[in-house]
């Protein structure tokens, strides 16, 4: 359970968004209620729900809702969470098909009670995703650390998605703060081993801002990334999803966010979004089949 309580900064004008029109919102959300399928989208509470389900997009989440560790930033339920779902994978597939998903974005709670991380049932689902709908499907995988598990990360590796995501977060000096059970070196170790593994495979981090970081000390993670084999790259704002989470100490303006998309530009990232409302999933298939 999260500890810390806090006020909450009130948002500036830039971050008030309003509900898109139209599109498939209700429709999306009816059917993964009715498939028993989670997402990222709405258990982190992201603020693009609405405009990704009313576009037939989203995130899938396996391995359950309950996470192991308990990040001070994620409105994830940290617990002790059920034993893996062995129908999950093939739900997930026919969901994806059901939304006529071209492009499939996988991730998951971290499972540190598992001896694998979980990274089975990853292999599992990808395998699913790709008999269902075939090998012209794109995967996109966000995956945790596995506790630097070299095995289970070849396992997914070797499994074939096509892009290999895993945040790095925030910066280095905020990872007691911030990311308490996690390590800011073997998070940059796992790009490597990916790189052992399959030296070809796109590689994709995320960072958000409004903790405290300093700008060189954001340079310098996103320059940390591409040194371990980076070449997509994901800014985002920070916001306090309850009172119990950390509490915003500055929001950067969009114009802040286009001089960090410049500075990740300058270290060679070739494909980069930058923005208030940017998270790790957004608009994945137009990163990737740009990068492309």
């Amino acid at each position: 359970m999260k500890t810390t309580q806090s006020n909450r900064t009130p948002k500036p004008a830039w971050l008030k968004k309003s509900l898109p029109v139209g599109g498939n919102y209700q429709h999306v959300t009816h059917l993964l209620k009715n498939a028993r399928i989670k997402t990222v989208c709405q258990e982190a509470n992201c603020p693009n729900m609405f405009e990704c389900f009313s576009k037939n997009t989203s995130t899938f989440m396996i391995l359950g809702s309950e996470c192991t560790r308990n990040c001070m930033f994620c409105n994830v339920t940290p617990g002790s969470p059920a034993l893996p779902d062995p129908e999950e994978p093939i739900r997930v597939a026919k969901t994806a098909g059901d939304l006529g998903l071209k492009y499939v974005v996988i991730t998951s709670v971290t499972r540190d009670d598992l001896e694998d991380g979980g990274s089975s049932h990853f292999v599992a689902t990808i395998h699913a995703v790709k008999k269902t709908l075939g090998q012209q499907i794109r995967i996109e995988v966000l995956i945790p650390d596995f506790q630097g598990n070299y095995d289970a990360i070849r396992s997914v590796v070797e499994a074939g998605p096509d892009v290999l995501n895993h945040n790095i977060e925030t910066v280095s000096s905020l990872y007691d703060l911030a990311r308490p059970q996690a390590d800011y070196q073997q998070s940059l170790s796992l790009f490597d081993t990916v790189r052992s593994i399959a030296p070809n495979m796109p590689l994709k981090s995320g960072i958000m801002v409004g903790l405290g970081e300093t700008v060189d000390e954001l340079s310098q993670t996103m320059a940390d990334l591409y040194d371990h084999g980076c070449r997509i790259l994901t800014i985002g704002q920070y916001l306090q999803p309850t009172r119990s989470h950390l509490e915003v100490k500055r929001f950067y303006s969009p114009e802040e966010f286009k001089d960090l998309e410049a500075i990740a530009k300058e270290i060679g990232f070739p494909k980069i979004a930058s923005g208030p409302f940017v998270r790790s999933s957004y608009r994945a298939e137009n990163l990737f089949s740009h990068l492309t």
